[in-house]
């Protein structure tokens, strides 16, 4: 046990996950507690007898931000950036703000100085960030908000956008939105990959070509790629996920490439078993892409149901990830896994 959160100044609920500097320190947010109760962001050190220490970096005030959810990035610089699922300038959104996307900068002393690069509102750029940035050679960061848009559908809020934030003069950040879903092509989109090409590729919780359909009435989720064409963004939907042919229903994380250009990722219910599966994307001479289900999750042999997050793969191929619930003992508080080809 690296730190065991307590209710204070601290912070609570550490929702995402780690990342690591290289002098091999440890970074990451709580989605609760610290001094105002809207989150930290925390370091956690490790020291010559092997135990670390922690210490709060940031204490997020509602107008910054609240609840970060989202595993940090670090930039060349060494700064840190993220996303809050709420907060910021407004009071639209639950009597909050919609979201920030932020800057922690390390100061001579020790200290760290953060910066709200920009603040969600409905009627604009989307809201609720639930994942990660990812930054492009230039410098520039991308994400994606959960709802908004303003798309009709998706319950009436818009069902969520991909961003870009570029930096400008003075240290402003301008926001432009890429791509609006509208259900039909997806609904919820999660974190998002670039390959060599510049393309962003990505997976939605909901929406699809099954929208407002059985057998999942919100849609049972996709798979897309943004494509970069002047000045604007092409969609296409690799993939329309569906209960009915097994393939799993409902990805709720980011995907990863191999060196051969195939994708992988996982979906949160769905399968043989409902329980969740680990999938392949391999794209085809013709353009198009065809999914293979490389694990369909049974709670019945132990092997774990709902898999969140996302698989990571090492130099073997082989995949490896977690489950939320399900294993073999009582309560089913969930599984590391290991997927071989």
């Amino acid at each position: 046990m690296l730190h065991s959160f307590g209710h204070g100044a601290d912070g609570t609920n550490p929702y995402a996950g780690l990342v690591f500097d290289a002098s091999g320190n440890l970074y990451g947010t709580t989605s609760g507690g610290g001094i105002f109760g809207a989150g930290t962001v925390f370091e956690l050190t490790p020291k010559a007898n092997g135990e670390w220490t922690e210490r709060v970096l940031h204490n997020f005030n509602s107008r910054d931000g609240l609840t970060p959810y989202a595993t940090l990035i670090f930039d060349s610089a060494g700064n840190l950036y993220g996303t809050t699922q709420l907060g910021g300038d407004g009071k639209d959104c639950f009597g909050y703000g919609c979201g920030t996307v932020f800057e922690l900068t390390p100061k001579s002393d020790g200290d760290w100085t953060e910066k709200v690069l920009y603040t969600f509102h409905k009627n604009r750029g989307g809201w609720l960030l639930y994942d990660s940035l990812i930054f492009d050679p230039a410098g520039n960061l991308y994400g994606t908000t959960s709802v908004g848009g303003n798309v009709n559908g998706c319950q009436g809020d818009g069902c969520g956008t991909v961003f870009e934030l570029t930096p400008k003069a003075g240290g402003v950040w301008k926001e432009k939105v890429l791509h609006r879903f509208n259900g039909q092509d997806g609904y919820g989109p999660n974190g998002l990959v670039f390959d060599a090409s510049g393309n962003l590729y990505g997976t939605t919780y909901f929406g699809g070509r099954y929208y407002n359909g059985i057998p999942c009435l919100l849609g049972c989720g996709t798979a897309f790629v943004l494509m970069p064409k002047a000045e604007t963004w092409n969609e296409t939907v690799l993939r329309n996920f569906q209960e009915n042919d097994r393939d799993g229903i409902a990805p709720h994380s980011s995907l990863i490439f191999d060196t051969a250009g195939n994708l992988y990722g996982t979906t949160q219910n769905g399968g043989l078993y409902n329980s969740g599966t680990v999938f392949e994307l391999t794209p085809k001479a013709d353009g198009n892409w065809k999914q293979k289900v490389l694990r369909s999750f049974n709670p019945n042999n132990g092997d774990g149901s709902l898999p969140v997050a996302a698989v990571v793969m090492d130099a073997a191929g082989n995949l490896y990830g977690t489950t939320e619930i399900g294993g073999p003992y009582d309560g089913g508080g969930g599984t590391a896994f290991e997927v071989i080809p």
